[in-house]
């Protein structure tokens, strides 16, 4: 069966999303402080962190690892016992999930965000990459092409 063009998007999204987390996520580690990208630390009065260190490598590994192995999963559909393990939907490929997961991931990521330090530009936007995430990976052609 041929990829269906909607399966290139969803990989698309899901490289953007991983691309722009390894971007912030490596600035917060080189600069906890936040000045590499002209964050004060005042942004973080209501979070249990003091600098900027911890969230980076959260974003690194969920927003960052997670959708860019997702990606791999839905280009090669190759088997891995350890990501099969992690499936909640056995009749789907561990890559189709990965990318839902890194969807919802996204959203709830945004939603603590906005709780914790209120609102910036960006959210609605990486928002709106996660849930185009979740709709691309649930379009049924998508979902047909990545059943096992």
């Amino acid at each position: 069966m041929k990829r269906p063009f909607n399966a290139w998007i969803l990989a698309f999204l899901l490289t953007l999303l991983a691309a722009n987390a390894f971007y912030g996520g490596i600035i917060f580690i080189l600069r906890p402080d936040g000045s590499l990208l002209n964050i004060g630390q005042e942004w973080l009065r209501k979070s249990p962190f003091s600098n900027f260190l911890i969230p980076g490598i959260l974003l690194i590994l969920f927003i960052g690892i997670l959708p860019a192995i997702a990606t791999l999963g839905l280009f090669f559909k190759r088997n891995s016992r350890l990501f099969s393990r992690l499936n909640c939907f056995p009749e789907k490929h561990w890559g189709w999930t990965f990318a839902l997961y890194s969807g919802i991931i996204t959203n709830i990521w945004i939603i603590v965000q906005q709780l914790v330090l209120g609102y910036f530009v960006l959210q609605p936007i990486i928002a709106a990459v996660g849930m185009l995430i979740i709709i691309a990976a649930l379009i049924p052609g998508v979902q047909k092409f990545y059943t096992t």
